[in-house]
């Protein structure tokens, strides 16, 4: 029987994972389980699994660029860490990674070999751990590089609308920014039928299918949960002025699932009306 660790397990995608592999021999770590930077209590941890997923990250997009040290530790030596440990167990390792590590320059999906050019901090990091992944496993790993993530259990931006919406009148949301809302769900189910198919190595982009900006997410957020989408009003960047440089463009091309024999992600319209259903969106 295969056995799996999720890193990063208390997380919005580890707890999804842990769905989406229920029914099997799963070790699920949170942050307080395990210090992914410590490489005696990462080996430790990943002795005697097959498959290792590290969905741990430092995600405070604009918190990283003050913080590049801890942004560093977890991102970049975290998952050299799990990497190093994978190989001296003969672990597969998926290497959950970012749209950061583009510029948002392109006009065309980003092909998963493309070159990767990293605006800020977050996207930097982050880079560094791929190109660690891949020097230390190039034949046992991963690289699943996602975006837009909404679900159940964390905070995100598609629960922060329905918030928003029962106490303004209106919401002002971003029309230059677009990429492709991505369900936890879905890529945590990907992910399993990425590994139960015994893909090959390399790098897969898992994102929903389709592109959206921020405004048009939003105005269908608020059609899927019954509020009028008319109260989703248009804005520019310029408004919103981050720490952190914001990818303006971060579609994702999906050659690699057809190159696996893989079924890529639905399209997120059809996501986002099935994790409203499966009430991802309820407020508490």
């Amino acid at each position: 029987m295969t056995r799996y660790l999720v890193t990063g397990a208390a997380g919005m995608l580890g707890q999804d994972l842990q769905l989406a592999l229920a029914g099997r021999d799963v070790t699920a770590l949170s942050r307080a389980d395990l210090d992914v930077t410590d490489q005696s209590a990462v080996s430790a941890a990943v002795a005697g699994h097959d498959v290792v997923i590290n969905a741990a990250a430092y995600t405070k997009v604009d918190d990283a660029e003050s913080h590049e040290e801890a942004a560093t530790a977890v991102n970049a030596r975290g998952a050299e860490t799990l990497a190093t440990a994978a190989a001296a167990s003969g672990a597969r390792l998926v290497q959950v990674s970012t749209d950061y590590v583009f510029d948002g320059t392109g006009t065309a999906p980003y092909a998963e070999d493309g070159p990767t050019r990293p605006l800020g901090v977050y996207g930097r990091t982050k880079a560094a751990g791929e190109d660690a992944v891949r020097a230390i496993l190039p034949d046992a790993s991963y690289i699943v590089r996602t975006a837009w993530l909404y679900g159940a259990h964390g905070p995100n931006f598609a629960k922060t609308m329905v918030r928003l919406a029962g106490s303004h009148d209106t919401v002002s949301v971003v029309t230059d920014q677009v990429g492709q809302p991505t369900w936890t769900g879905d890529l945590a189910r990907q992910v399993v039928a990425m590994l139960d198919a015994d893909a090959p190595a390399g790098t897969y982009h898992g994102t929903n299918a389709g592109q959206a900006s921020w405004f048009d997410f939003t105005r269908a957020i608020f059609s899927a949960v019954g509020l009028d989408p008319e109260r989703v009003l248009p804005t520019d960047s310029s408004a919103f002025v981050r720490p952190a440089p914001r990818p303006a463009y971060s579609v994702l091309g999906h050659d690699g699932w057809a190159a696996a024999g893989i079924p890529p992600m639905r399209d997120w319209r059809q996501a986002l009306d099935a994790a409203v259903a499966a009430g991802v969106l309820d407020q508490p």
